[in-house]
C-alpha cells in the first residue's frame, strides 16, 4: 500500500467514527467541479483529497460518474506541484477508497471511460502492471473496449517490456476487440521497439503500416520514431535512407525529425554535415528549437570549436529562443574541461538568477574548480546548494573528496567524507575507490585497509579498482604479503586477479623512481602466481638497471628475455643504449647499435635521438653529425625533437655559429620550431655577441604562434644584466610578470646577484622583497655574497638602508 492510500485509508475510516457537522446543501457535481479546476491550477493537495472525501462518506447523496471521471482524469495529467508530488498516484489510492464497501453505494460502477483513466494513471504512476490487471478487471466486467482502452494497454504492455505481445494485441488482438488500430496504436509499438533496440523490426512494422491499403499511413512521427532508433543503434545508413523514404512518400520532416538527425550528426563530429542539414531545414520553413540549438551548441562544444557554439548560442537568442539549463550546461562543460571555470561560472550565475539551476550545473561547474585547484571557490559554491535548496548527492560528494584527493589532501578529502556521512549520503564504491586510492598512493596502507574493511561491513562489494588501488599500494610500499593475499580474495570472490598489464605498470613506476630491486621483486611475484612478463615487463625491468648503472644486470635480463621467447625491440635497444651513455660507455653504445641490423631491428627517431644526445654530451660532435646524416638517409622521421637535440648539441660543444647556421637553413625551410629551440638559439646568440639578432628572435616568438617562457624570460634577463642593459632587463622581468609567468627561485637569486655586482643596490632591494622563504628562498652563494658587501668591511656597507629591512643586519658581521 503506497504512503499516500495508507495515509487517506487511515483518515477516511478514522472520520466515520466522528461526529458528523451539521447539514448544509452539499452538491457533489459542484464539489468534484471545484476540486478538478484546482487540480489542473496545481494546488490540490492530500489533504484536500481527505477532506472531499470525508465528505463524500458522510452524505447520502450519489456522486455522478461524469464528475468523478473528470476529477481522476484531470489527477491523471497533473503536473507534479508543491501541493501534490505524484498525481496519478493519488488518483489511484482514492478510486481503490471509492471502491469499498463503505462508500461504494455513493459511486457508480466504473465506465469503460474510468477504465481508461485509471490504466493512464497507471502508466504516469509507474506501475504499468497494475493498468494489467484493471485491463482484466475491464473483460470481466462485460464492458467493451474502445479504441482509448486498446491504446492504454498496449502502452502498458511496452512500459512492462512486453514489446512483443504489444506487436501481437497490435497487430491480431484488437480487430477482436472490436478496435481498428489508428496511427497513434503503430507509433506506441514503433517506439517500444526503438527503445529497446529493435528499429529493424520497427521498420518492418512502419512498412506493414504503408501496405495496409491507405487506412493508417505513417505520420511524421512513425518516420521520426524509427529514424531516430537507428541513430541510437548505430546504423546511419539505415537512418538515412528512411529519411529519404519518408520524403518520397510526401512527409515532411517536423523539427523532431531534423533535430534527431542533427543529434547523430553532432555525436559523430560530423560537423559540417550538420549545418548542411540545418540550412535545409531552414529552407524547409522548418524553424530549430532548443533542442536543435542545444544538440549543436553542445556538438561544437565536445569537438572543442568554442567560437561556433557561441555563435550558435547568440543566434539562437536572436531567433528569440531562451537557453535553457541544457544549453547553458554545454558551454560550462567546455569552459571547465579547458581550465577556464571562472568563465564557466558567469553563465552559471546568469542562469542561476532566472531561478535555473539544478544538481548537474552545480556538479559541472564543481569538477571544474577541482580540477583547477579553486578550492576555495569549489567549497563556496558548495555551500550556496543548501542555501537555493538543492540537496548535495553522492556525485556531488565525489567530486569534492576526489578533488583534494588528487592533490594529496587528504585531511580535506575525508574532512568532506565525514560531511557527507552526516547529511545523511550513502558514499558508494565510487566515493570508496578515491579514498582508498588516495591513500593507497601515499602509502598509508593501514588507512586504506580501513576504508576497504568499512566498505564491505556497509555491503558495499569492493570492485576491480578498489583492488587494484590497494594492491598497488602495497606493491609500491613493500607490502608484497599483502599484496598476494588480496590477489587470492580477489579470485575466490569471482574477480579476475591483475593482469601483466598491471604489474608492469608498477614495474615501470619502481624503475623510474630507482627502485629497481622492488622491481624485480614484483616482477618475481608477477612469475609466481603465473603471469608471463610480456616485452614491456622486460623493457620497464632493463630500463630500471639502466638508469641505476648496473648494465650487466640489465644484460642478464636480456638473455633471460629471449630464453623465454620474448623477442627484444627497438625499446629495448634504446634503453640499454641511454643505458651506456649515462654509464658514458660510449664506444660500447656504438658497438651496441651496430649489432642493431643484425637483429633485424632498426632504429626509430627516439633511438637516434639518445644516440645524437649521447654523442654531444661526450663532446663527439664530428660523429654525432655524421650519425644524423645517417639518421636521415635511413628514413627515420626526423622531428622537431631531434632538432632540439642537435642545435642544443652544437651550442653545448661551442659549434655556435654551425648551429646558427643550420637554425637559418631550417627556418628557410619553414620548419615550425617550439619555444625550446627558439630559447637555445637566443641564448647561442647571445654567447657570440650577435645581441641584436638575439632580440629580434625573442620578438619573433609570437608570429611564430609561440609564448615566451619562464626559460625564455630568464636567458634574457640574465644576457641583458650582462651586456650592462639594466633597465631594459628590468622591463622584461616586469613583462613576464604581467604575462602570467612566476619566475623561480634561481632566477631571482641570479638577478640579485647580478645586481649587486654592478652596484644597482636599491635594485637589488626590490628583488630581495620577493624572496618569502617558501617558493622563493636566498641561495647560500646570494647570502655569502651579500656578507661581503654589506658587513662592517663591505664596499656597499653605507648602501645597506636600501635593502628591506629584514636584510640590514649585515651590518653587525665583521
Amino acid at each position: 500500500m503506497s504512503l499516500i492510500h495508507l495515509h487517506l485509508h487511515r483518515r477516511l475510516f478514522s472520520s466515520t467514527a466522528r461526529p458528523s457537522r451539521p447539514s448544509r446543501a452539499w452538491s457533489p457535481h459542484a464539489a468534484f467541479a471545484a476540486a478538478t479546476e484546482r487540480v489542473r491550477a496545481g494546488n490540490f493537495s492530500w489533504e484536500d483529497a481527505h477532506n472531499l472525501f470525508d465528505e463524500l462518506l458522510r452524505r447520502a447523496t450519489p456522486v455522478p460518474k461524469p464528475s468523478l471521471d473528470g476529477f481522476l482524469a484531470a489527477l491523471a495529467r497533473a503536473l507534479a506541484s508543491e501541493a501534490c508530488r505524484d498525481g496519478p498516484a493519488l488518483a489511484l489510492a482514492l478510486f481503490n477508497l471509492v471502491c469499498r464497501d463503505e462508500s461504494g453505494a455513493r459511486v457508480a460502477p466504473p465506465t469503460i471511460f474510468t477504465y481508461g483513466i485509471l490504466m493512464n494513471c497507471c502508466c504516469r504512476a509507474h506501475c504499468p502492471d497494475l493498468g494489467l490487471a484493471f485491463f482484466g478487471r475491464l473483460l470481466r466486467t462485460g464492458l467493451k473496449a474502445d479504441l482509448i482502452v486498446a491504446n492504454t494497454l498496449l502502452k502498458c504492455l511496452c512500459h512492462v517490456k512486453r514489446t512483443d505481445e504489444a506487436v501481437n494485441v497490435l497487430l491480431h488482438r484488437m480487430s477482436k476487440l472490436g478496435c481498428v488500430p489508428d496511427t497513434f496504436s503503430y507509433n506506441i509499438v514503433l517506439k517500444s521497439l526503438c527503445d529497446n533496440g529493435m528499429s529493424q523490426q520497427a521498420l518492418d512494422l512502419l512498412h506493414m503500416m504503408a501496405k495496409e491499403g491507405g487506412g493508417c499511413p505513417p505520420d511524421v512521427v512513425a518516420y521520426s520514431t524509427v529514424i531516430h532508433g537507428f541513430f541510437k543503434e548505430g546504423e546511419t545508413g539505415k537512418a538515412c535512407n528512411l529519411f529519404h523514404e519518408m520524403m518520397h512518400q510526401g512527409v515532411e520532416p517536423n523539427v523532431w525529425t531534423y533535430s534527431s538527425i542533427i543529434d547523430a550528426l553532432c555525436k559523430a563530429r560530423a560537423m559540417d554535415k550538420t549545418e548542411l542539414v540545418l540550412q535545409q531545414m531552414v529552407n524547409k520553413g522548418v524553424q530549430p528549437d532548443n533542442v536543435t540549438y542545444n544538440c549543436m551548441i553542445h556538438g561544437y562544444s565536445t569537438s572543442g570549436r568554442w567560437k561556433e557554439a557561441v555563435k550558435l548560442f547568440r543566434e539562437m537568442k536572436s531567433r528569440g529562443l531562451i537557453p535553457d539549463i541544457s544549453t547553458c550546461n554545454s558551454l560550462m562543460t567546455y569552459l571547465c574541461k579547458h581550465g577556464r571555470s571562472k568563465e564557466g561560472a558567469e553563465f552559471f550565475d546568469a542562469m542561476t538568477a532566472k531561478g535555473h539551476r539544478d544538481v548537474i550545473s552545480y556538479c559541472i561547474l564543481l569538477h571544474g574548480y577541482a580540477n583547477e585547484g579553486c578550492f576555495a571557490d569549489m567549497i563556496d559554491l558548495f555551500n550556496s546548494m543548501e542555501r537555493n535548496g538543492i540537496a548535495a548527492n553522492c556525485y556531488v560528494f565525489n567530486i569534492l573528496i576526489n578533488g583534494y584527493a588528487k592533490c594529496g589532501m587528504m585531511d580535506e578529502a575525508m574532512l568532506i567524507f565525514t560531511e557527507m556521512w552526516e547529511k545523511g549520503v550513502s558514499p558508494n564504491v565510487v566515493t570508496y575507490s578515491t579514498v582508498i586510492a588516495a591513500l593507497s598512493r601515499m602509502g598509508r596502507l593501514t588507512d586504506s585497509m580501513d576504508k576497504f574493511n568499512q566498505m564491505i561491513a556497509m555491503g558495499i562489494q569492493p570492485n576491480t579498482a578498489v583492488y587494484h588501488s590497494l594492491i598497488q599500494g602495497c606493491l609500491m610500499h613493500g607490502g608484497l604479503v599483502k599484496a598476494k593475499e588480496l590477489m587470492f580474495d580477489m579470485m575466490n570472490k569471482g574477480i579476475p586477479r591483475p593482469n601483466i598489464v598491471f604489474f608492469s605498470s608498477v614495474i615501470n613506476s619502481l624503475c623510474k623512481e630507482g627502485r629497481v630491486m622492488d622491481a624485480h621483486a614484483v616482477f618475481d611475484l608477477a612469475i609466481g602466481i603465473g603471469e608471463r612478463p610480456d616485452v614491456i615487463t622486460f623493457n620497464s625491468l632493463i630500463d630500471g638497471y639502466c638508469l641505476v648503472g648496473k648494465m650487466d644486470t640489465a644484460f642478464k635480463i636480456l638473455d633471460v628475455m629471449e630464453s623465454v621467447g620474448v623477442e627484444p625491440d627497438v625499446v629495448t635497444y634504446s634503453a640499454l643504449l641511454d643505458g651506456y651513455f649515462k654509464n658514458r660507455r660510449i664506444d660500447d653504445a656504438l658497438t651496441f647499435f651496430r649489432e642493431m641490423p643484425c637483429k633485424r631491428i632498426k632504429p626509430n627517431t627516439v633511438t637516434y635521438g639518445i644516440m645524437l644526445g649521447g654523442l654531444f654530451r661526450a663532446g663527439r660532435t664530428v660523429a654525432a653529425m655524421k650519425m644524423f646524416h645517417e639518421m636521415i638517409e635511413s628514413g627515420a622521421t626526423v622531428r622537431i625533437s631531434t632538432y632540439n637535440i642537435i642545435l642544443g648539441g652544437l651550442c653545448q660543444t661551442n659549434c655556435v655559429d654551425e648551429a646558427i647556421a643550420l637554425f637559418q637553413k631550417l627556418r628557410a625551410m619553414n620548419v615550425k620550431f617550439n619555444i625550446e629551440i627558439f630559447n637555445t638559439m637566443i641564448d647561442a646568440m647571445y654567447k657570440v655577441q650577435r645581441k641584436e639578432e638575439a632580440k629580434e628572435l625573442f620578438a619573433a616568438i609570437s608570429g611564430n604562434g609561440l609564448v615566451p617562457n619562464e626559460y625564455t624570460y630568464a636567458v634574457m634577463i640574465r644576457n641583458l644584466l650582462k651586456g650592462g642593459a639594466v633597465e631594459d632587463a628590468d622591463n622584461m622581468f616586469s613583462s613576464m610578470d604581467n604575462s602570467g609567468i612566476v619566475p623561480s627561485s634561481r632566477l631571482i637569486n641570479d638577478i640579485i646577484r647580478m645586481l649587486l655586482e654592478k652596484g644597482e643596490i636599491a635594485k637589488a632591494g626590490n628583488y630581495l622583497s620577493k624572496v618569502d622563504g617558501k617558493s622563493i628562498s636566498l641561495e647560500a652563494s646570494t647570502t655569502s655574497l651579500m656578507l661581503s658587501l654589506f658587513s662592517r668591511k663591505g664596499k656597499h656597507l653605507e648602501d645597506i638602508k636600501l635593502l628591506p629591512a629584514k636584510y640590514q643586519f649585515f651590518d653587525g658581521f665583521g
